[in-house]
């Protein structure tokens, strides 16, 4: 069984907003727009906020489509993470920076719903964080398996939201909200 972390203390997580991440992304300027709602509202609730950045034989570090889209940027004093593995925590930082922050609770964003963000949510569970998944401020792309089969990106958002509301981890809370429903000055209750 994992450790169930005791207390409150919420971090929000935002995951692979990144250009070449988001450039066929579903719905990706309105995602993004609801990522960008949720550091501004994170920041002026004194929630902390940490990026990860993946980087891969794909997605080269330091080319343009490695870097933020335009609208999202780490302020000077937040956390940057490095990754090259779908899950935030395989090979990075990201746990030692969740103690030294006190946090027991992730609320988490970005990119690619099916790969990264669904790692990382598990990852976190596995980890005994308590988690939200914001269910507006994820994407992906649409997947084509070939043979004319082909699964909708809104399909495979949708399936983690459901997941993520339906989960139970012994001595651990799972849910979903939306952007505009999520208190971040009250470290993650539901408006």
């Amino acid at each position: 069984m994992a450790l169930v972390r005791e207390g409150k203390k919420a971090v929000l997580l935002i995951v692979d907003v990144q250009v070449g991440v988001m450039r066929e992304a579903w719905h990706a300027p309105e995602v993004i727009a609801n990522i960008a709602q949720a550091v501004e509202q994170a920041r002026a609730g004194g929630m902390p906020v940490i990026w990860v950045q993946h980087s891969d034989d794909e997605l080269v570090y330091d080319t343009p489509d490695w870097r933020w889209v335009p609208q999202l940027s780490p302020a000077d004093d937040e956390v940057q993470i490095h990754k090259h593995f779908n899950s935030s925590f395989e090979q990075t930082s990201l746990e030692n920076t969740l103690a030294d922050l006190g946090a027991t609770h992730i609320v988490l964003a970005g990119a690619a719903t099916n790969w990264c963000i669904r790692a990382t949510a598990y990852g976190a569970l596995d980890r005994g964080y308590d988690l939200t998944l914001l269910k507006d401020a994820h994407t992906t792309e649409i997947m084509e398996l070939g043979n004319g089969v082909i699964i909708e990106a809104a399909n495979i958002i949708r399936e983690l939201n459901v997941a993520m509301t339906w989960l139970s981890y012994p001595g651990r809370v799972n849910s979903t909200a939306a952007v505009a429903e999520f208190d971040f000055a009250a470290g993650g209750n539901v408006v």
